[in-house]
């Protein structure tokens, strides 16, 4: 995850140098049914977490929405890097608070180590596989 704005929101706005300092900007928020309310920012300096609730006017549940609305110059949003690299290469998105975000190691598949798997699951272990 990445904390991204708009080069003419940071211009007006500043730019944040730690989590803290997303409390005076405006920030694009998400709802996590799951978890009962807002997601809250999550970033990590010399292996320790924070978790910080951020404040603003929106509230989007879709990537996409998130994205556009940063673009735009609404806010800065926490959104997952390789969604946003096209934008960051072509300068519509500017990356900020670098040093405070995790890198995501990937995810992992976990299944039972049968001998036999249906055709289809051993298809998608190998196409899995493959990706790195």
């Amino acid at each position: 995850m990445v904390v991204v704005g708009s080069p003419a929101y940071l211009a007006s706005r500043g730019t944040p140098q730690t989590p803290h300092e997303l409390q005076q900007h405006c920030c694009i928020n998400m709802r996590l049914p799951t978890a009962g309310g807002l997601y809250h920012w999550e970033f990590e300096r010399n292996g320790k977490p924070l978790r910080v609730r951020v404040e603003g006017q929106l509230t989007l549940n879709l990537l996409s929405e998130r994205i556009d609305a940063a673009a735009a110059g609404l806010g800065l949003a926490c959104v997952p890097e390789d969604m946003v690299q096209a934008a960051l290469a072509a300068g519509t998105l500017v990356q900020v608070l670098n040093d405070w975000c995790p890198t995501f190691v990937g995810y992992y598949l976990y299944y039972p180590s049968r001998k036999q798997h249906p055709p289809a699951f051993v298809r998608l272990i190998e196409a899995l596989r493959h990706q790195e």
